[in-house]
């Protein structure tokens, strides 16, 4: 059975220039760092495995296939290569407004972390209610 991505990225996804600051733990943020660059540098970081949605764990973050061309993450060609992935991935677009990079999308979640503001706990609030396996 091949994985699938959400129609359109979450509310809370980290990719999402909407999403508020300070969401999700600092590490759910640096890692969207090894997403970035060439397919020898995603290798380097460890960037292989395929990456779920927050929300929707059983599906692919849309965001993350949505910020930059599918084909040029290395975690979708070995996805593609294994057979977990359709190759209709490949054609995955958004209309959602996205950071340009896993960088650009941390730097925005880590700078209100110490402090999120209304929007951030209220958007904490409703994944908490959505999964309660997260804990805040």
């Amino acid at each position: 059975m091949t994985e699938q991505a959400r129609v359109r990225p979450c509310p809370t996804c980290p990719y999402r220039r909407a999403c508020p600051s300070g969401i999700w733990d600092a590490s759910e943020y640096t890692r969207l760092i090894d997403y970035d660059g060439e397919i020898h540098e995603q290798a380097m970081a460890g960037a292989c495995g395929l990456f779920a949605c927050h929300c929707t764990p059983g599906q692919l973050c849309a965001g993350w296939l949505g910020h930059r061309d599918p084909s040029e993450l290395l975690a979708v060609r070995l996805g593609l290569a294994s057979g977990r992935l359709d190759p209709g991935i490949l054609d995955y677009r958004t209309d959602v407004e996205l950071w340009r990079s896993g960088a650009e999308a941390a730097a925005h979640g880590l700078r209100d972390l110490a402090e999120p503001g209304a929007a951030a706990r209220e958007a904490v609030r409703k994944i908490m209610r959505i999964r309660p396996d997260v804990t805040g």
